[in-house]
């Protein structure tokens, strides 16, 4: 991890990076360097958000330019991205392999080369005053609990950076104040991917992407009105339930 190439580059670097599907573009031309502790990117629904955070954790890989997480290219080197890029799912359903939520939680150390993997996996649900969950069959948890049982499996591997794809999105508000607390404390980096200013208006940047381009990049106090109000032109004023009808 010492390499002078990941020292060099340290972070998310994307150069102008770009994903086409037969000659379509979901995304063009993009430059950015992330590096701040919180994140935000914006954009209403089908603008590239998904693709992005699938092209930053190394899903997919860009179709021109390069994509670099800490020097790497994380579509060629999967496993370097276990230590590195998390991902929390806006459905934990698309995320979840096993039937029992130790097995769940052990997978991942596993692929980190852990050999007592489900024993860490056994302290850490303790450590969260459920180590009852441990054979407990995942289809018997709730939304909320499958949420954060995806989220305790990520933070087991400890990578450096999550993304979270529209995080709270499926959940009750309740539900959604104990994650978001729970986020706001963690010390990696966090890249939140939301259609609702309001889940980004926390971040130490926003960007703003529009038709697979950033449209605006800066503080969310700029951003964020900039976005309302050509929502609100365009009639989308759903993408902030506290703009006036």
């Amino acid at each position: 991890m010492s390499g002078s190439v990941e020292h060099k580059e340290s972070g998310i670097v994307l150069r102008g990076a770009g994903f086409a599907i037969r000659g379509t573009a979901i995304l063009s031309g993009l430059d950015l360097a992330l590096t701040e502790r919180r994140i935000g990117i914006l954009g209403r629904n089908g603008s590239g958000k998904t693709t992005l955070l699938r092209l930053l954790a190394g899903l997919i890989a860009p179709t021109s330019g390069t994509v670099k997480v800490d020097g790497i290219d994380p579509a060629r080197d999967r496993k370097a991205m276990l230590s590195r890029i998390g991902i929390l799912f806006q459905n934990p359903d698309q995320q979840i392999l096993f039937p029992t939520v130790v097995e769940e939680l052990a997978f991942g150390l596993r692929q980190q080369g852990h050999a007592d993997a489900e024993a860490r996996a056994r302290t850490a649900l303790a450590a969260e005053g459920h180590g009852d969950w441990a054979d407990r069959p995942v289809s018997t948890l709730s939304q909320g609990q499958r949420q954060w049982l995806c989220l305790l499996s990520v933070l087991l591997m400890q990578p450096g950076t999550i993304l979270l794809d529209e995080p709270f999105a499926a959940l009750d508000l309740p539900t959604a104040a104990r994650l978001s607390r729970r986020l706001a404390a963690l010390p990696q980096r966090l890249i939140t991917i939301s259609h609702a200013p309001d889940a980004v208006a926390q971040c130490d940047r926003l960007l703003w992407l529009e038709a697979g381009r950033i449209r605006a990049d800066g503080p969310p106090a700029e951003v964020i009105p900039a976005f309302t109000a050509e929502m609100a032109r365009l009639g989308e004023v759903d993408a902030d339930p506290h703009l006036p009808g």
